[in-house]
């Protein structure tokens, strides 16, 4: 159901984060426009319109969020005004002041349209560009500020694909590749957060697409909407996946609309 709007119409994916309370997303760009810096929230406990509540170090779109228990984050993206292979940085901003983000710490390389997943201590990126498309799997301290280290790969290179989490794994879903062809991808790939290993693919999506949201609940991952191609079409499809058992997606539900591409997910 529709319950509320942003304080601008943007695209091209901003970061999703999640408070305890509040969903964010920062970043993105103007739909026409240029690429922003803003953070907004809105609130889990009502209805309503969203808030600018601070400001990235950096405007960036494609850039991939993560959660800490006290933090959200924007790891990576680009600005084609001045950073045409992209961005490194990640931003961290606190959940309990409506604050400014500061740069925490750097991704290995300037990546873009990667899908970002949570562990309880650590951050996630998954694929990207670089601005050749990426099988890396990078990992960042929520405690520290060392920099990302690369923790594995996904079985093919994947840009714009879904992030999701359990407890204890991360997921990749869908996206786009250049394997075989320029392509989307139905594949769901997992990788674990006690090891730092590969991912393996455990299912698939109903509907192969990139530019998909992503979003977890304690026993379940999503992927709402996205672009799928042949012919180019945007998606309304909600696809569930298990977190308890590996098997292929169900289609569970819509959005409002099938015009939702580029767009970010949260969760309460």
């Amino acid at each position: 159901t529709d319950v509320g709007d942003l304080t601008v119409a943007i695209e091209d994916t901003p970061a999703g984060s999640s408070s305890s309370t509040h969903g964010y997303a920062s970043g993105g760009r103007l739909e026409p426009g240029a690429t922003i810096s803003t953070i907004q929230k809105w609130t889990f406990t009502s209805d309503g319109n969203a808030t600018d509540v601070g400001v990235l170090t950096l405007a960036r779109k494609e850039a991939s969020g993560q959660t800490s228990s006290t933090h959200g984050y924007a790891s990576g993206g680009m600005n084609p005004a001045f950073t045409p292979t992209g961005i490194s940085g990640i931003d961290k901003f606190p959940f309990a002041s409506d604050s400014n983000a500061s740069e925490s710490q750097n991704l290995i390389t300037a990546i873009s349209g990667s899908a970002g997943q949570s562990s309880n201590s650590h951050g996630y990126t998954s694929g990207g560009g670089t601005p050749a498309r990426t099988q890396q799997i990078q990992k960042f301290s929520f405690a520290s500020s060392d920099d990302a280290t690369n923790v594995g790969n996904l079985s093919q290179n994947n840009q714009l694909g879904s992030g999701s989490n359990s407890d204890v794994s991360g997921y990749n879903s869908g996206g786009n590749t250049d394997v075989g062809g320029f392509q989307y991808v139905t594949r769901i790939e997992k990788f674990p957060f006690s090891t730092d290993s590969n991912s393996v693919s455990v299912g698939a999506l109903t509907q192969a697409r990139g530019f998909a949201s992503g979003s977890s609940s304690t026993s379940s991952g999503y992927t709402a909407g996205g672009i799928s191609l042949n012919p180019t079409t945007v998606q309304n499809i909600i696809d569930k996946v298990s977190f308890t058992s590996d098997a292929n997606a169900t289609d569970v539900g819509d959005l409002v609309q099938a015009v939702r591409g580029n767009h970010s997910g949260s969760q309460y």
